[in-house]
């Protein structure tokens, strides 16, 4: 069982402030954040393909950072894809509201139904 004290789990929280941070402005951020922000036009596009009922602009801007976290480590392979959606649930649990991490886990399970989908034809 992780703890809160899990140091992936510790990396992630700082990446998760680093995006929500740099959500309103510029700031200096890790390594993984800044590959994430060079990166935010795919994963953004990702999350719109799977929620066009939410524009970004109307996103929790913490939801957007877990959400950004995850495609990242999801399309980098950096651990297994339940994994990943656990510590994305678990992080909206911690940072967002109350709908949070029921959002998070329906945006991921649709986001690799259509990857699964594309990968099968």
């Amino acid at each position: 069982m992780k703890s809160a004290q899990d140091p992936r789990h510790e990396k992630r929280r700082k990446i998760i402030k680093e995006l929500f941070a740099n959500s309103f402005f510029s700031q200096s951020a890790s390594l993984a954040t800044k590959d994430i922000l060079k990166n935010t036009e795919q994963i953004d596009q990702l999350i719109q393909n799977a929620a066009p009922q939410w524009p970004l602009a109307r996103l929790n801007k913490i939801d957007l950072a877990v959400l950004r976290l995850a495609i990242y480590e999801i399309n980098k392979n950096t651990a297994p894809v339940k994994v990943i959606i656990d510590e994305a649930v678990e992080l909206s649990k911690e940072y967002g509201g109350e709908s949070s991490p029921s959002f998070i886990n329906g945006v991921l399970g649709t986001i690799l139904k259509n990857q699964d989908a594309k990968q099968s034809n």
